[in-house]
Parts: C-alpha cells; structure tokens; sequence
C-alpha cells in the first residue's frame, strides 16, 4: 500500500481479549494488521461493537482493566510499544502518540480551567518548562485549534461542544506527538460543528504532517477525508485497502453492504439498503465467519470456517471465501 519509508506505525497480528468477571476470555480483536503512514489519515469503520474503540486504545495500551493484548506487534519507530514497561509507555502517550477521546464534556475535568489541563500535559512531558514557557505553549495550542489564547483562564462548562472537542485536539497536541488518534471525534455534535472539527482534524493533519488514526461509523467522512481505510466486523478485519480502491471495488460482501446503506446524492431517488440483523455479542461469536448470519452471499463453508485475510490485488485485502482464489 506504500513504500516503507513513509510508515510510522506497523501492526502485525493484534490480539485483544475481555476477560469476564467469570474469567471466561472474550475475544474481541481478532488477527488485525495495518500501517500508518506519516502524513496520512486511516479510517477506522464498522458498526457500534465491532472492535474499533478497542483497537485504538490498544494502540496507547489504554484498555480498561478487563482488556488484555494477548498477541502481536505494535511497532513504533523501530520498538514494539507491547514489551515496553509502563514507565516507558508513559513517555510514548501524548509526546508520540496522542489520542483524541470521544466525548469531551467527559474527558475534561468540570473543575480546572481548560488552560491549566493542557499546561498540566506540557509539564508532564517537558519539566524543565518555565511557568511562562508553559503559558506561551498553551496560547500557541489554543491559537493552532482556532480558540482565543484568553480563553484558557475559562471552565469546560463555559465552552460549547464544538469548543470542547477543539480544547481535547489542543491537548492531544500538546507534546508534539507523530501520531493522533482521533476516536469518533464528533460525536453528539450538531452537522455544522462536526464539519469544522473534521476540517481542523484535516488542516493539522496536513500543516503537521501527523499520520491520523479516525474512528468514524461515516462513510462519507472517511471518503472525504481519509487516505486508507480499514472496515472492521465482529473484532476481525473485514476489507483494509486504499480510499479509491475499498469505494470503487469493494470485495467484502460486508462493505458492500456498508456503502450500499449510504445515500447516493446523485440520485435520491434511489431506495437505501440495510443490513439486517445486529453484529455478533463477543460471547456469542458464530463458528464460522462473523458475518454469515448477516451475508447473503453466505454458503456452508462459511458457517464452518473464519476466512483469513486473502490479497484481492496489491494493497488490498478482505477476508472472504468469495475473494477470487480464495
């Protein structure tokens, strides 16, 4: 999908299980692999519960405490970040990788000015900052996001939604990180404020050169906006291709189900499509591929077996016994 030179973050083989208060293990992210590249933004899509949130908190190792990365790579600048100690971690989060939390009224603290929240990320990661160095940092940060540098003295309760999630991609950047991850930034936010957010998201992406990490259910955001995108279903890897070849060629019967759901503007005449059903419970897997019960293309092999990730063509693979030499 790239050459090797522009990737910032390779993910081979991620593993992420729940453990329930019966100690019985949940599978959750099942065998996902993809790249990030610098400079580039990849989508990260799939109905409610199919194992996004999961995978991009994993990528900090975020999980809640029931969350376990049982298997793979996360390599970052040469490291796999799973074999580092906490310590170490802890210098990677907000100085390398940053994240983006959905719902901002909930991750600022109602009692601390906007301001003092983010001066406390810069002097976490820069001790040697003076008190006026800090100040000068959060202005900056304020002023790069498009909110007035005098507005940091003021509470999150005095913000709007759309101000509060500007506050939270402040924050995330901070420390001058290389990657953000941006977990369905927009949520709960009206049409017009989710534009401006997502165009910011796209402006700093492209002034910084950040390699973006967008957790989105919009397909239409991610065809504006994102350069690779990566459909997920039921913890697995449905499709992972380009923008241009996932929108005019999809292979997964899953992703084709996804797009067909999408309003077509040109023609709104035409009848919109769903998908029935719901995606699987983590302890109610099906035994063969996560979207039998849902597919109408499914046949018996497909109730027996979990389909592997198979090459459609150079950059683009989907798991699917229908894929052409599969």
């Amino acid at each position: 999908m790239s050459d090797r030179s522009d990737v910032v973050m390779q993910v081979n083989h991620l593993h992420i299980d729940y453990v329930n208060p019966e100690q019985v293990r949940l599978h959750a992210v099942e065998d996902v692999s993809f790249q990030l590249r610098s400079g580039k933004m990849l989508g990260l899509v799939g109905e409610s519960g199919c194992g996004k949130t999961t995978l991009a908190l994993a990528l900090m190792r975020l999980l809640p405490a029931a969350g376990r990365i049982v298997g793979g790579e996360v390599i970052f600048h040469g490291r796999d970040l799973l074999d580092l100690s906490e310590r170490e971690m802890e210098r990677v989060r907000w100085q390398e990788i940053a994240i983006v939390f959905q719902g901002a009224m909930n991750a600022l603290n109602p009692v601390m000015t906007v301001g003092r929240q983010i001066a406390e990320a810069i002097r976490a990661h820069n001790p040697l900052f003076t008190a006026e160095q800090t100040r000068q940092r959060v202005a900056e940060l304020f002023d790069l996001v498009g909110i007035a540098p005098e507005r940091a003295d003021q509470y999150p309760f005095q913000f709007s939604g759309g101000m509060r999630q500007r506050v939270m991609i402040a924050m995330s950047l901070a420390c001058s990180p290389s990657i953000l991850v941006a977990d369905e930034p927009t949520t709960a936010l009206d049409v017009m404020i989710q534009a401006q957010i997502l165009e910011l998201l796209e402006a700093l992406r492209d002034r910084l050169g950040l390699a973006v990490v967008l957790v989105t259910h919009d397909l239409g955001v991610v065809a504006e906006l994102c350069d690779d995108v990566l459909v997920m279903y039921g913890g697995v890897t449905a499709e992972y291709a380009s923008v241009d070849r996932l929108y005019n060629h999809p292979a997964h019967p899953y992703t084709r189900s996804l797009l067909a759901a999408f309003p077509n503007l040109a023609n709104l005449a035409d009848r919109l499509s769903s998908i029935p059903g719901y995606p699987p419970r983590l302890d109610d897997l099906p035994p063969g591929c996560r979207f039998a019960p849902r597919c109408p293309q499914a046949f018996e092999r497909c109730w027996q077996e979990q389909p592997h990730l198979r090459q459609v063509e150079r950059g683009h693979a989907a798991s699917c016994f229908l894929v052409e030499g599969a």
